[in-house]
């Protein structure tokens, strides 16, 4: 949370630290009750009689996004109030962004699979506004960056030439909708012959499954379920084939079952974290997460939805970037044309050394998708720095007792409480205020925060903010 600190602004906010009351969103893929973070996190504040068992809570909202704005406790909404106060954002982020947050923050409780889709560039995203603004809602473009609380899985980016390879050869569903031409061309292209070229022939064999006819997907799938349902008697079943099956059970007779074949099946342990640019397809299968993204919600779906696909769009957009690999030992273009890892077959940090082992093998790593696990940047502090201006996040886990204090940053900060309790003390500010899970703050620039835990348990505090890179 350390930063660079030039000298403050002349205009100083009217009050250093303000708490938030959070928007919740209850789409149908969220947990439901008290199984849900963002259920636990918003009662924590309420002064109901806690969440409805029956009713799911899928996304907190922490920003200004006028789909669902944050509220100061007494003094309105968020986004009015910096427009009253414009240096609570900092000069720099003031000039960049007007008068507004660059980034939102969200914790997601995912109980079912979200759907295949992806997020526009901002120049697509302001022509899709323009012409669907009920679609598409704002012009902005949405990078966004998922950190797991819990176990999280994630289907991220299309698979290496050789896996889909392997798809075309051994499910027949699938390359019976993609068709015999486009399936040769997949079949027959190699690395070798150039990155426009793979591109291309992927491009034309997923936009061709995309576009099938829904008769045709339907029945691909009934004949797939069968397939995979008998099979399973005499072997064990992939990951991703049982991903299928449970895919299927969410959303019957959907085209976004049959497309998780090409994609890469991720998961990420508590701590680890992804971003993802855009125009890359992903989709959120299971699990909890905080989110954080450029403050837009423009999302392109085409599958596992009943929601409008936009499935001409989406195929049109994608980048069509392929997973790849970095070892210790070993360049890309030496591994390129190495046969794939299965993706739970390597060891997931590369900081293991060939001395500890004689028949050690390099630790393979994404380069893409990449999986970011946090750097240090102070006692208690690790700092999740993602290739976005919007923002960054910073994971303080507190040990009881102890004390941090967060340096003032030049730009504006929102604070979530996930677990523990404790105070939070702001600039020089003679008492501190209570604080414990669920609480939000807001902190305009150049303030200097301290939180100090108490109570049996450890502290732990997320942090949203303007990437750090930014300002230097």
């Amino acid at each position: 949370m350390a930063g660079p600190t030039p000298p403050p602004p002349e205009e100083e906010p009217s009050s250093p630290s303000l708490r938030l009351r959070c928007a919740v969103q209850h789409y149908e893929w969220g947990r439901r009750g008290e199984a849900s973070l963002v259920a636990r996190l918003s009662d924590a504040n309420a002064d109901d009689h806690g969440p409805d068992p029956a009713r799911p809570y899928a996304e907190l909202w922490m920003g200004t996004h006028p789909s669902a704005p944050s509220s100061l406790l007494a003094d309105g909404l968020l986004r009015d109030w910096l427009a009253r106060h414009p240096a609570a954002l900092g000069p720099a982020v003031a000039a960049r962004w007007g008068g507004d947050l660059p980034f939102l923050f969200k914790v997601l409780s995912v109980a079912k699979a979200l759907s295949i889709q992806a997020h526009p560039d901002k120049d697509l995203a302001e022509v899709l506004h323009a012409l669907r603004p009920a679609t598409y809602k704002d012009g902005n473009h949405k990078p966004e960056m998922a950190i797991a609380v819990t176990e999280f899985r994630v289907l991220c980016g299309f698979a290496g030439i050789q896996e889909l390879k392997d798809v075309l050869r051994t499910v027949p569903e699938v390359e019976n909708l993609v068709g015999p031409e486009d399936a040769a061309k997949l079949l027959s292209v190699k690395e070798y012959h150039g990155v426009n070229e793979v591109k291309s022939c992927l491009r034309s064999a997923f936009t061709k499954l995309m576009t099938a006819s829904k008769e045709a997907v339907s029945e691909a799938i009934t004949k797939l379920i069968f397939r995979l349902n008998a099979e399973s008697k005499v072997r064990t079943l992939t990951e991703k084939e049982n991903l299928v099956l449970s895919l299927e059970k969410q959303y019957p007779e959907d085209v976004g079952v049959l497309s998780a074949f090409f994609f890469n099946y991720i998961k990420l342990s508590p701590g680890e974290a992804l971003y993802i640019g855009a125009n890359e397809p992903h989709a959120y299968l299971s699990g909890e997460c905080i989110e954080c993204m450029a403050t837009s919600d423009n999302v392109v779906r085409a599958g596992l939805t009943p929601k409008y696909r936009d499935v001409q769009t989406l195929c049109s957009m994608l980048t069509y970037k392929q997973v790849s690999y970095r070892s210790e030992t070993m360049t890309i273009s030496n591994f390129d044309h190495m046969p794939r890892p299965r993706k739970d077959a390597f060891p997931r940090s590369s900081e293991n050394s060939s001395s500890q082992d004689p028949g050690y093998k390099p630790a393979l790593t994404y380069v893409f998708p990449e999986i970011l696990r946090g750097v240090p940047v102070q006692p208690y502090v690790r700092r999740y720095t993602p290739p976005f201006d919007e923002f960054e996040v910073d994971c303080c886990s507190l040990p009881p007792g102890e004390l941090v204090v967060i340096s003032p940053v030049p730009g504006p900060s929102v604070y979530l409480v996930m677990a523990g309790e404790g105070e939070i003390q702001v600039d020089s500010m003679p008492n501190g205020e209570k604080s414990k899970q669920g609480d939000v703050f807001f902190v305009p620039a150049y303030t200097e925060v301290k939180f100090s835990a108490s109570g049996p348990e450890c502290m732990q505090l997320y942090r949203a903010g303007v990437n750090s890179r930014f300002f230097n």
